[in-house]
């Protein structure tokens, strides 16, 4: 079982590296097997990326289509070996257009280190 202080803390780093756009400091925190779930795609679970490579080409997308996302309202919790993080992502699209939407993100933790994260996100429309 994950100390659980430690995940509170580690998501409040990642939630930092996050708004800092800093791709190099949020892979620090991915194990090597790691997995990425976003709500968009064609299947159940959205989109899967699996492996640190395809997880930072995923994790770049929110950097690519909405260049100045930030993730406010922060609210971190932890249990066992899970970590969920709450916010508000505000930010502009390449097209122009403003997304204020509320979401979460499921973390499983293995020896310190994200295994998979999980994302979710209100449907604004």
């Amino acid at each position: 079982m994950a100390d659980e202080t430690s995940i509170l803390a580690a998501l409040n780093r990642l939630a930092d590296a996050f708004n800092a756009h800093d791709i190099d400091a949020i892979m620090a925190f991915f194990a090597q097997d790691c997995s990425l779930d976003l709500p968009r795609g064609p299947d159940p679970h959205g989109t899967r990326y699996i492996g640190r490579e395809e997880v930072r080409r995923g994790l770049m997308t929110r950097f690519e289509t909405t260049p100045d996302v930030h993730y406010g309202e922060v609210e971190h919790f932890a249990s066992g070996d899970t970590g969920m993080s709450k916010w508000l992502l505000t930010g502009t699209t390449v097209a122009g257009t403003r997304v204020r939407v509320r979401g979460c993100d499921f973390y499983t933790f293995r020896d310190g280190l994200v295994t998979r994260k999980d994302s979710y996100w209100k449907i604004v429309g």
